[in-house]
C-alpha cells in the first residue's frame, strides 16, 4: 500500500501537501476541523517562485482562469499620493523567471488545490480535528475529534498559526502579537467609482501604516488591505471592524487614499501575530512529524509570501518523499522528514526576517522615511525585484 500520511489542517498549505504527497504515491488522509469549507479570507499574491510550483503540478492554466495578472507594481506615498517607484509584473517578470505574477482570491486557490488533491487520491475528512498524537520508531498514532483513529508513517502539521501539534511537539508557547492590525476589504470593481478601480498592485506607504490593493477573480474584484499599528482584544483572527476606527487610524493620509478607503463597503479585521525567524531545522520537524506553513514559520505579510512559503514547503516535502520513498520503507521516514527540514528552514527564516524588515521600512517616519523615498525614486525596481526570492524554483 505504500507509505501513509495524515495531514492536520485543510488550508492552502495542508491541501498543497496533500496534493504533493498523493502525487508521489502516498496514501493521504487530511483532517479538517471545519464542518464545511467556507469562502473566507481575502486576496493572495503569488510570485513566480510559487506559480512555478503550481505549473509543475499542472495547475497553471486553471489558476490563470480564476486569477488576475497585474502588469505593474506601483508604490506611492500615503501622505501625498506621489509615485515613488514602479516595477513591471507582466512580460518582463515572465521572461526573467519563467512564470507569471498572479493575484487571486484565497478561496479560488483553495478550491483549485482541493479539487487537485482529491483527484490525486487524497481523502479529505471534514469535522475532524486532530485531538492528540504520539509517535514511536515505527509509526505515528492519532485520534480525531469524530472518534476516528489513524496509524500513519508521517504526520504533517498544517494546522496554522495556533498549531496544537507544534505546541505538543516543541512546547515553545503561543505566537505573539506584532502590534499591527490588518483591515481587509473586497468588492466588485464595477461597484466602485472609475477613479478607484485598478488592475495594478498598488502600495501606499505612510507613517505607522501601509495600504495594498490589487485585482482578483480575473480583475472583476478589488482586494484591499490596510495595516496600521494597534492592538485588538482577544485571540480571534477575524472581527467585524468599524470603518470609523479605520478612518481615524489613517491620520494625515492624502485625500485620494482616504476616498479609496471610504468607498469600500465592508471591512474585516485581523490582529497580526507571528514568531521570530526560524533558528534551526529542529523547529521544522521532529521524528515523523513535519511542520508546514504557519505552523512552522508564521510571517508578517510585508513580503506577500505566507501562502507561497506554505506551497513551497509542500512541494519540497513531496519531492523529498517522491525521491526517497521509491526504495524507502517506514523506518526511513524520519530521515526523509529531517532532510525536508534541512532543505527548508533557512529559506523560510530569510523570508520571515525580510518581511519583518519590510514592515519597518514601509511604516517608517522621519529621516528613515525620507531616505526610503529617495532610494525608491533612484532604484525602485532594482530594490523590489528580488531574484533570490522569485527565481528560487526556476527549472
Amino acid at each position: 500500500m505504500g507509505l501513509k500520511a495524515v495531514i492536520a489542517g485543510g488550508g492552502i498549505g495542508g491541501l498543497a501537501a496533500a496534493l504533493a504527497l498523493a502525487r508521489g504515491g502516498m496514501q493521504v488522509d487530511l483532517l479538517e476541523r471545519a464542518q464545511a469549507f467556507a469562502e473566507v479570507g481575502a486576496g493572495v499574491q503569488l510570485g513566480p517562485n510559487v506559480t512555478h510550483v503550481l505549473d509543475d503540478w499542472g495547475l497553471l492554466e486553471p489558476l490563470k482562469a480564476v486569477a488576475a495578472a497585474p502588469q505593474r507594481l506601483l508604490v506611492r506615498s500615503a501622505l501625498s499620493a506621489r509615485l515613488l517607484a514602479q516595477m513591471d509584473l507582466g512580460r518582463s517578470m515572465q521572461e526573467r523567471y519563467g512564470a507569471p505574477y498572479l493575484t487571486l482570491h484565497r478561496a479560488d486557490l483553495h478550491k483549485l488545490l482541493l479539487d487537485a488533491a482529491t483527484k490525486a487520491g487524497a481523502s479529505v475528512h471534514l469535522d475532524s480535528a486532530l485531538q492528540n498524537f504520539s509517535q514511536s520508531f515505527e509509526h505515528v498514532s492519532l485520534h480525531a475529534s469524530n472518534g476516528a483513529a489513524y496509524e500513519a508513517d508521517l504526520l504533517v502539521a498544517a494546522d496554522g498559526l495556533w498549531s496544537g501539534i507544534r505546541e505538543q511537539l516543541l512546547g515553545d508557547g503561543p505566537p505573539t502579537p506584532t502590534g499591527h492590525l490588518a483591515y481587509r476589504a473586497l468588492t466588485l470593481q464595477s461597484a466602485l467609482p472609475a477613479s478607484s478601480r485598478s488592475q495594478d498592485v498598488s502600495v501606499w506607504l505612510g507613517p505607522k501604516l501601509h495600504v495594498v490593493c490589487y485585482p482578483v477573480r480575473g480583475g472583476e474584484y478589488l482586494n484591499m488591505v490596510v495595516i496600521v499599528h494597534g492592538q485588538a482584544a482577544g485571540k480571534g483572527w477575524d472581527f467585524a471592524a468599524n470603518a470609523k476606527s479605520l478612518t481615524q487610524a489613517m491620520g494625515a493620509c492624502c485625500g485620494q487614499l482616504r476616498e479609496l478607503i471610504a468607498v469600500m463597503p465592508e471591512w474585516r479585521l485581523w490582529p497580526l501575530n507571528d514568531r521570530p525567524p526560524m533558528q534551526s531545522a529542529r523547529q521544522h520537524a521532529r521524528g515523523r512529524v513535519a511542520l508546514l506553513g504557519d505552523a512552522a514559520h508564521p510571517m508578517r505579510p510585508y513580503l506577500a509570501q505566507g501562502a507561497g512559503m506554505a506551497i513551497e514547503d509542500a512541494a519540497k516535502l513531496g519531492s523529498v518523499f517522491q525521491a526517497g520513498s521509491q526504495q524507502a520503507d517506514s523506518q526511513e521516514v524520519a530521515s526523509l522528514v529531517e532532510r525536508y527540514a534541512n532543505l527548508r528552514w533557512q529559506r523560510n527564516a530569510r523570508v520571515q526576517a525580510k518581511a519583518r524588515r519590510n514592515g519597518q521600512v514601509f511604516h517608517a517616519s522621519g529621516l528613515l522615511r525620507v531616505g526610503r523615498d529617495v532610494a525608491l525614486k533612484l532604484a525602485g525596481a532594482k530594490l523590489m525585484d528580488m531574484s533570490w526570492l522569485y527565481g528560487a524554483n526556476q527549472p
